[in-house]
């Protein structure tokens, strides 16, 4: 597996869009931040260098099927759009894209199901052993750089939300105690985009691996991330919000300790 081949034709593949359109370049950062980030969580679980290398080019394709998304419809939502992990699998298998990036074939039933799995609710029955394993590898650095990509953007630039500013946003009390649950929150149940963000915060809950916790423990994200939203209404949102954020610090805690 030649890593290095692989990156320059992820770099070929990305210059047939208009890399300085914001959300692009987003996107094109988040993957390269993903791929990093899988090979940490795969290194951590004493995978040999090969499977390292495997959970990293998953992480540098995972989002693939986003650049024909933006091109086709100017927006990042699956429901307003089109399934991404989907179109990332017709991209790389349906039109023998693959090829340009590995090599071997052994791999590509891996590679399909990570991709096809990494933005699905939950993860498809039947899987083998190994695919399981990368699935939630690529879920899990997927689900670390979203807290990163929220904190490192303006309002304008998280995913989803478009302009709004989210700070001025109400938190739905259903929501609230939803997060209570412990268990991931469906983004097409949010009624507000604050909403929205606490179903960020609640990927803690899909979480597979410990690194993945003590990478958001060790960088403060949950803190952080509640910060940065600045929630402004100061009758429900925000002391609701800031509840949140302690709930969720006593579980990653909790887990860790376990």
């Amino acid at each position: 597996m030649d890593l290095n081949k692989a990156k320059q034709s992820f770099k070929e593949y990305v210059s047939h869009y208009d890399v300085k359109e914001p959300r692009i370049e987003l996107k094109i950062v988040h993957m390269y931040h993903v791929a990093e980030k899988a090979r940490k969580i795969a290194k951590s679980l004493g995978l040999s260098e090969e499977e390292q290398d495997l959970a990293e080019l998953i992480g540098l394709l995972h989002d693939i099927g986003r650049f024909e998304q933006w091109k086709q419809y100017g927006t990042y939502s699956d429901k307003l759009s089109m399934d991404h992990g989907q179109k990332g699998v017709e991209i790389l298998f349906g039109d023998k894209q693959i090829r340009n990036f590995i090599k071997e074939e052994m791999y590509d039933t891996i590679i399909y199901k990570a991709i096809s799995n990494h933005n699905k609710f939950e993860i498809e029955k039947g899987l083998s052993q190994e695919e399981m394993l990368y699935c939630k590898i690529v879920r899990d650095a997927d689900n670390l750089d979203i807290f990163r990509m929220v904190l490192e953007s303006k309002p304008e630039d998280y995913g989803h939300l478009g302009s709004r500013d989210v700070s001025k946003e109400v938190l739905s009390p259903a929501f609230f105690e939803d997060f209570q649950k412990e268990r991931p929150l469906l983004y097409s149940k949010a009624k507000t985009d604050m909403d929205i963000m606490v179903a960020i915060i609640a990927h803690i809950y899909a979480i597979n691996f410990m690194e993945t916790l003590r990478i958001i423990q060790e960088n403060n994200y949950i803190d952080c991330f509640v910060k940065h939203i600045h929630a402004q209404d100061e009758n429900y949102t925000k002391p609701k919000m800031d509840e949140i954020a302690n709930y969720a610090r006593n579980y990653i805690n909790r887990k860790l300790e376990e």
